[in-house]
């Protein structure tokens, strides 16, 4: 593997790790800021996230970290409007829902990116992706889904949030690859769409699900300082989230969301002392077994993919080859000689219950 393979390589597990480490921080400092100190204005908070780090990029943009590249300024809107609606959908089916079939809406994210990559990209997946993919859903499944409890608007609500979402990721990557852009460029230019979005219906979402002002919420200092520490953690959130998603692909992103869950309840049970059962530790065991077989398969095909392919006809029909942690990637494939990275939807944290 050559020196643009290895430090691509080295790229890609720094952007899995941070993204890993930034989004189960958040989800402690957010579960001490909703459950300990009542603030749950989930929608709000996100737009906040947004707005922060939007002026950290700008800040970086005057010192000159990055380069401005801007492009297609309706495509940029329409990305940062369809994901600011995408997180509060996501809100929405988590108050008309209960958590086991939120659960359960997370877990369609990545059938339903599957099947819209393979309708719409030709987007191969082998037999083997599709299995372990199968094992994580299963292991994931038992470990967080409990109640299913159906009614028509929260499934409504489900169906939608989980469209929105698959689309806004699936354009995250390709909007990245066909604009030659960075993850750090993309986000620069949609962020503000997004918190505008969330911003002005965020209070009356919120207002909606908790019966509360977000405005009238009594602001003391222990609730300022997660506020803004959330804040903070949510700069790396967000920059991970698009570079993940443009390093690899929505799929592997889902992937590592489901990850975190099961980090999550981890140490939600290690440093929190929160109920765990066996049938908890069952479920993150087959999970994790189910991430290291998709790792193994993807890491395998892209191996086998040059030998087995011609240059031509990789460029035609692309499969899924985009491991947690790969030995070897194929450059055009990640979007050629983009200079910085990608872009990610901001896998973004979305509510009190996290996206991870």
């Amino acid at each position: 593997m050559g020196v643009a393979g290895e430090k691509f390589q080295l790229g890609t597990v720094g952007a899995l790790s941070l993204s890993v480490v930034s989004s189960v921080s958040i989800v402690i400092c957010n579960k001490a800021l909703m459950s300990s100190l009542g603030f749950n204005f989930a929608t709000t908070l996100t737009s906040w996230h947004l707005l922060v780090t939007f002026c950290s990029l700008h800040v970086a943009l005057c010192m000159k970290l990055f380069e401005h590249k801007p492009f297609d300024a309706r495509t940029v809107m329409g990305f940062g409007v369809l994901n600011g609606i995408s997180i509060g959908l996501l809100n929405l089916s988590l108050g008309f829902n209960s958590v086991g079939f939120y659960q359960m809406t997370k877990l369609a994210i990545i059938p339903c990116t599957v099947i819209l990559e393979t309708l719409f990209f030709r987007k191969k997946f082998s037999r083997n992706i599709k299995l372990s993919l199968s094992v994580l859903l299963l292991g994931v499944g038992v470990a967080t889904v409990t109640d299913l409890q159906l009614n028509t608007v929260g499934s409504v609500l489900s169906l939608l949030a989980i469209i929105t979402t698959c689309i806004a990721q699936i354009m995250t990557n390709t909007i990245q690859k066909k604009f030659k852009v960075s993850s750090t460029q993309l986000l620069y230019q949609s962020c503000p769409y997004q918190a505008l979005t969330l911003f002005l219906v965020g209070p009356f979402l919120d207002g909606f699900l908790t019966n509360q002002n977000v405005f009238a919420f009594d602001y003391t200092t222990q609730v300022l300082f997660f506020i803004v520490l959330s804040c903070l953690i949510s700069v790396s959130v967000n920059f991970s989230t698009f570079l993940v998603i443009g390093k690899t692909s929505p799929v592997t992103y889902q992937v590592l969301g489901h990850l975190k869950t099961c980090l999550v309840l981890t140490f939600g049970y290690v440093l929190l002392h929160d109920p765990f059962s066996w049938r908890n530790i069952l479920g993150i065991l087959i999970a994790v077994i189910g991430m290291v077989l998709y790792s193994y398969f993807c890491t395998r095909e892209t191996q086998q993919k040059p030998a087995e392919v011609s240059p031509q006809v990789i460029q035609g029909k692309e499969s899924e080859s985009n491991p947690l942690i790969s030995d070897s990637l194929n450059a055009a494939e990640n979007g050629g000689s983009t200079p910085d990275d990608e872009p990610l939807k901001v896998p973004m944290w979305s509510s009190k219950y996290s996206r991870a």
